[in-house]
């Protein structure tokens, strides 16, 4: 099926005006584009690295025949582009490598670590939307038109405070206070829900302060809008005006933020898995960097690299979703 004739044009394809195809179609060109940018970057960053991995791994008393005989093995003499494409053969077929350390194969460890760090960063992001969202419409309404002050002053001010903290000194504070001193819940590991409390916390708190500003300042935005002082004007209950017309059009810009600070949340898992001995990815990476086992850092860089890109994705299409408006405009 065609468009009609403009002025003894051709007929334009149908897919030409599906605004909705287009906008797919333009996403996924993007994804794609950085995918390959990040597996590039991934692959180079081995032969950046100071040092030699192969002889990290066997240690300084190797002699220069068996490193030799290793770095062959491994393909590390081949020329860099036949490594590459080598590289590449391996991701699509889900082919990691393997440790140059344990040996153990990169996918499997990645596969037994990464359930721990999508769960702790998940229960972050949740809780500081679950938090952040109505936290920062009850604000907007309570110093609406300039009311309460103080009230104001003081929700920026902590909320200010708390955004600045780093994630790692808030878990080193959190841990000293509520797991130290009172021993209310586990110091480290990942042993009943009692162990997840303070690790989200950590991550959770900063964003959740950010997110509560932007959601304030956002919702007061829209109760300016006309067709929010229209469903005033028909004497709507207040939870309607809020929850129904105000708070969709509020959410644009704190999902936008949101799927950011997902981001950082996912790359914050790094430090404050460190500080509660939390077995995931962020941990595992550390510890990888510091035995010089280039192979598996390169595959967990590659997970974390390609779940920013995933959260960016959902991201736009949410907000596409919330606000078509947005998908259409870009095409």
């Amino acid at each position: 099926m065609t468009t009609a004739t403009v002025g003894g044009a051709p007929p334009l394809p149908a897919w030409r005006g599906n605004r909705w195809l287009l906008f797919a179609l333009r996403r996924s060109a993007r994804l794609m584009v950085s995918l390959w940018a990040l597996v590039t970057a991934a692959f180079l960053m081995i032969h950046l690295i100071p040092g030699d991995p192969v002889r990290a791994a066997l240690g300084m008393t190797a002699s220069p025949e068996t490193v030799a005989a290793r770095r062959t093995e491994l393909g590390l003499d081949d020329p860099l582009w036949q490594q590459y494409l080598h590289f590449l053969s391996g991701l699509f077929s889900g082919d990691l490598g393997s440790s140059t350390i344990s040996g153990q194969p990169v996918a499997q460890t990645i596969g037994e670590r990464l359930p721990a760090t999508l769960q702790l960063a998940g229960l972050a992001f949740l809780s500081a939307l679950a938090v952040a969202v109505p936290l920062g419409t009850v604000m907007a309404a309570l110093t609406r038109g300039g009311r309460r002050r103080g009230a104001e002053l003081t929700f920026t001010s902590v909320s200010v405070f708390l955004a600045v903290v780093p994630e790692f000194l808030l878990a080193v504070v959190l841990a000293y206070v509520f797991a130290v001193r009172l021993g209310w819940f586990p110091v480290a590991g990942r042993e009943g829900p009692g162990s997840y409390v303070l690790p989200v916390l950590a991550l959770a708190i900063g964003p959740a302060s950010v997110l509560a500003r932007i959601g304030r300042v956002e919702m007061l935005s829209v109760l300016g809008q006309d067709y929010v002082r229209t469903a005033r004007a028909k004497r709507l209950p207040p939870r309607r005006v809020y929850l129904r017309h105000a708070l969709p059009g509020a959410l644009t810009a704190t999902l936008t933020l949101g799927g950011l600070l997902l981001s950082a949340m996912v790359a914050g898992t790094v430090l404050v898995e460190n500080v509660f001995a939390w077995p995931g990815l962020g941990s595992t990476i550390v510890q990888s960097i510091l035995q010089k086992d280039y192979p598996l850092v390169q595959g967990i860089v590659l997970v974390y690299g390609a779940g920013v890109l995933a959260v960016n994705l959902l991201v736009d299409v949410a907000l596409a979703v919330l606000d078509p408006r947005s998908a259409i405009r870009e095409v």
